[in-house]
């Protein structure tokens, strides 16, 4: 731990519950970056009234294994040890199929990230000019159809989307809308923005630092801040927190932030593959929703809600001043107590977990603290805030027994393997 002014309450959670670089290969991939439910009962802090979460098989999600029952292991439940009202879902929102440079059946999508254990999955092909290597109007209504016939109200929630692709500008997901757009009717992040605004949606910004202007070096739209829910730290198998900085960029997280964005933390498998959902160490978002429902699944979205892991079966939730993550904390300067909870059933029993205080810098984020504390227990600690030193504030948890293949400055305390994000809350007088 570091830093005088910080005070750790390490109480223990009671419940009894039971990783690649990209792939930049010449493929069609390649040739389209280079081309132009029921209500949840509600239940008191610590209840498992929602049961366990269920982890990622091994091997891979082919034809073979779609329906083949349930994961074998068991993570956390569901129900948090901190806040009241909602439940755990886990969820992949970023996913392709041969509908644009997938290679899988688009009819096998579905039922196989179920099978892998997920209650929330999205298909989001590509959208790029004139259905060139992405969605034409009739796949953009079978898609719909497809996520309207594997949709379960209550028990697993299936999402149309589309990924709105610059190769230079960057890559978008768009969800919650009824039509789509792409190069030729949005050519660029202004155009953009006015039509998710316009259209109802909500977005994310998608795997930031991979193209070279990264939405216009996040170029911010005041009227657009609500509808760009989303930052993807996790893609893949990629920890985006410093992707580029060997070659000259600062961090994605700190250049969206110090934007003016006010984006909430995902992690994504990026799905191109016919393993949709499998296996462990892709990135997925785990969202707290009052229901798996669509309008479930979108409120919490829009709150902010969620948390990124590469981790299936994880459950993260985090308070600070008891105001949930992805909120507004009323607050110009003073000690800001962090409640965090965090569990993936017995399996990670006693296993070293790292915990570092994100806070504004200019190239990458200064750590205001680090709290060694380990997993399945509710760790407690107060660390000192002052808005006059940046609007935001972001939990990462790490494993620091493993390298960060992604480093950033050297030395610097988020150069081990991290394992989840928070969503960031912001300070408001």
């Amino acid at each position: 731990m570091t830093g005088d002014h910080s005070h750790h309450d390490h109480g223990i959670d009671r419940h009894d519950h039971g990783i690649d670089r990209h792939d930049r290969g010449i493929d069609r991939r390649g040739l389209l970056t280079a081309g132009a439910g029921g209500l949840l009962l509600l239940a008191a802090p610590g209840t498992a009234y929602a049961g366990t979460s269920r982890t990622a098989r091994a091997e891979t999600g082919t034809a073979a294994t779609v329906g083949a029952g349930p994961a074998a292991l068991t993570g956390a439940a569901r129900a948090s040890a901190i806040t009241a009202g909602t439940a755990l879902v886990h969820a992949d929102l970023h996913n392709h199929t041969v509908m644009s440079d997938g290679d899988g059946d688009p009819n096998l999508a579905l039922a196989s990230m179920r099978s892998a254990g997920l209650d929330v999955a999205a298909l989001t092909d590509h959208t790029t000019l004139f259905s060139i290597s992405g969605l034409s109007r009739s796949e953009w209504d079978r898609t719909g159809a497809l996520a309207n016939a594997a949709d379960d109200p209550g028990n697993y929630t299936a999402i149309r989307g589309f990924e709105w692709s610059h190769p230079l500008l960057g890559h978008v997901n768009v969800w919650f809308t009824n039509g789509f757009t792409d190069l030729g009717g949005s050519s660029n992040m202004g155009g953009l923005y006015n039509w998710i605004v316009g259209n109802g949606g909500v977005a994310s910004f998608n795997h930031p630092g991979r193209e070279i202007a990264r939405f216009g070096n996040f170029s911010y739209s005041a009227a657009a801040r609500d509808a760009m829910v989303s930052l993807e730290m996790f893609n893949r198998g990629d920890d985006y927190l410093f992707d580029g900085w060997s070659e000259g960029r600062t961090s994605a997280l700190n250049a969206c932030l110090n934007a003016g964005w006010r984006t909430g933390i995902s992690g994504v498998s990026d799905e191109h593959g016919t393993d949709w959902g499998f296996p462990e160490g892709k990135g997925r978002t785990g969202l707290w929703v009052t229901q798996n429902t669509r309008a479930g699944v979108l409120e919490a979205m829009r709150a902010r809600r969620f948390f990124a892991t590469r981790v299936s079966g994880l459950r993260v939730d985090a308070t600070a001043n008891d105001v949930r993550m992805g909120g507004v904390l009323p607050l110009a300067r003073g000690d800001v107590r962090f409640a965090l909870d965090l569990d993936r059933g017995p399996d990670w029993n006693g296993k070293p977990i790292r915990v570092q205080v994100l806070r504004p810098g200019v190239a990458a984020p200064v750590v205001a603290d680090v709290i060694d504390t380990v997993a399945n227990q509710v760790v407690r600690f107060t660390v000192p805030l002052d808005v006059a030193m940046g609007n935001w504030v972001v939990l990462r948890v790490s494993d620091p027994t493993l390298p960060n293949p992604s480093p950033g400055p050297n030395g610097h305390p988020c150069n081990d393997f991290g394992l989840a994000y928070s969503s960031p809350w912001w300070l408001q007088p």
